[in-house]
């Protein structure tokens, strides 16, 4: 089963119907067969972004129980150091700690494929074994 990191973006945009960025996502997500993965901290950036309106949060808590996403928490102390190093390292790009999270999901469980709308950051963004990613509404 193929297997693709979610960003907050896409997941954003989905939720979203007047996201500029909706239609792209969620034809790319809805014909999507796989198993979606993230981290806690892309939901809590989701979360803030969403919850503008009064249903976001609710409406966030359904697509992530239906899509059935598996959520991880990068938030121990040697997570949250690996996590400040790749920030440290993309300073320039800039990383931010979400983005930083899906890099170290991404080692750990050997994805390269990821639904972003940051192309310049996941464009340039390795693994500790210079691994790029593929960017999956790029494909």
């Amino acid at each position: 089963m193929t297997t693709w990191l979610l960003d907050t973006g896409p997941l954003v945009a989905y939720l979203d119907s007047r996201d500029p960025s909706h239609e792209a996502v969620s034809g790319v997500w809805d014909a999507f067969t796989g198993r979606l993965v993230t981290t806690s901290a892309v939901v809590t950036e989701a979360m803030h972004f969403v919850s503008a309106s009064p249903k976001g949060p609710r409406y966030l808590l359904d697509v992530l129980t239906a899509a059935a996403i598996d959520v991880f928490d990068l938030t121990r102390p040697p997570e949250l150091g690996e996590a400040v190093t790749l920030m440290e390292r993309y300073a320039d790009t800039p990383m931010d700690f979400a983005d930083a999270t899906l890099v170290l999901l991404a080692e750990a469980l050997d994805i390269p494929e990821i639904l972003t709308l940051d192309r310049r950051g996941f464009a340039a963004y390795r693994t500790r074994q210079g691994e790029s990613f593929r960017l999956v509404l790029d494909l």
